[in-house]
């Protein structure tokens, strides 16, 4: 049963990731040595997401998600499973503020891309929405295309074309939203860094083979082309990220230079965006969301501390976002999930329920 979907995003929502539960730490742990089997670590993990799910609909979200606990990196995961993609150890790996290395780990294009119809993660989402069991809505997420258009990861050899190499990549979403669909998926999430990092004076952002505008037009084809044809009763969203690593960043920039290609005209039903701190500049960049478009989830809390920010702070923000866009446009969350990774952000699993109750609190308060 798949709980019917008439508001999505939702006025209090959620990206997505979970803190992993020691039992699940270990379980992986012990797989890795060799200590359990593959069949006893998916046992630990179905339980822990029975677990999550009830304590989602307890906390009163409408949108539950499996935590991502099934997954290492929030992107890699997927992305290795696809037809010409595979995963591997780089020799560094992502640089984040202070420069801290992530865990290393990366994925490298070995071959024509197409889309997986065996992908565990269709798997995985069948055998979480029937734990759902229509109690909430049952929100998938899956890394953007975009991300595919990160440095070093194009074989130029085998697509010494960027253009057909993005028109492989259109098509193996295009396939992978069908089957997840066919799966039931009502709700799908498309995560992405790469889009945030074009907005970011700060970092580089490609080789030096492309301006920045012609890969902003290219991230935007990139996205709508994927979404052609998508049914009507499907809805997208995406989530643009600048790093979330043990609570670490790894960059900053408002998205002034974004707004007017993909905030405008991304085919999205929502944006989660992160506006917890100074990094991610002031609001005046949702005036190019269409009004009437695409709703807005303000990430206005972090996701990265455990301590609850001030009530009256979070009001005040989002009647100041409600100056650029129709406040019933504007929905509330962190502003990223709290686990992007298996490492897990640096609070308790107590303090993320607590934050994302209190989120419910706030939404109620300010919607009604």
């Amino acid at each position: 049963m798949t709980k019917t979907i008439t508001k999505a995003p939702f006025r209090a929502d959620q990206v997505g990731s979970l803190l992993r539960p020691e039992n699940l730490h270990k379980a992986r742990k012990d797989f890795k040595e060799g200590i359990i089997t593959a069949e006893q670590l998916r046992e630990v993990e179905t339980q822990e997401i029975k677990r999550i799910v009830d304590k989602q609909i307890e906390v009163g979200l409408e949108a539950v998600t499996d935590g991502e606990f099934r997954r290492r990196f929030w992107h890699t995961d997927f992305l290795e499973h696809l037809n010409g993609i595979e995963g591997y150890v780089p020799e560094v790996g992502y640089i984040f503020n202070g420069n801290e290395e992530t865990e290393r780990y990366n994925i490298r294009n070995t071959g024509k891309i197409s889309f997986n119809p065996d992908h565990p993660h269709v798997k995985d989402f069948i055998e979480f929405n029937e734990i759902v069991g229509g109690r909430a809505v049952a929100k998938q997420t899956i890394p953007s295309p975009n991300q595919l258009f990160n440095i070093g990861i194009r074989d130029e050899n085998i697509y010494p074309d960027i253009e057909e190499y993005a028109n492989d990549i259109i098509q193996a979403y295009r396939d992978a939203i069908k089957a997840f669909y066919d799966a039931g998926v009502r709700y799908l999430q498309l995560d992405d860094v790469y889009i945030a990092g074009l907005s970011s004076p700060d970092i580089p952002f490609n080789d030096g083979a492309y301006s920045r505008e012609y890969l902003i037009d290219l991230a935007l084809r990139v996205v709508n082309g994927a979404l052609e044809g998508k049914p009507d009763d499907l809805f997208i969203t995406t989530h643009l990220c600048r790093g979330n690593y043990r609570s670490n960043w790894a960059f900053s920039g408002s998205y002034d230079l974004i707004a007017p290609t993909l905030l405008a005209k991304e085919n999205v039903d929502g944006f989660f965006l992160e506006y917890d701190d100074e990094r991610s500049g002031d609001f005046k960049a949702l005036e190019f969301v269409p009004k009437g478009g695409a709703k807005v989830v303000l990430g206005a809390l972090t996701s990265k501390k455990g301590e609850l920010e001030d009530r009256d702070a979070i009001v005040a923000r989002i009647k100041e976002a409600s100056q650029y866009i129709p406040l019933e446009q504007l929905c509330l969350s962190t502003q990223c999930g709290f686990a992007s990774t298996h490492h897990g952000n640096l609070l308790t699993e107590e303090e993320q329920w607590a934050k994302l109750k209190y989120i419910v609190g706030i939404a109620k308060e300010v919607w009604g």
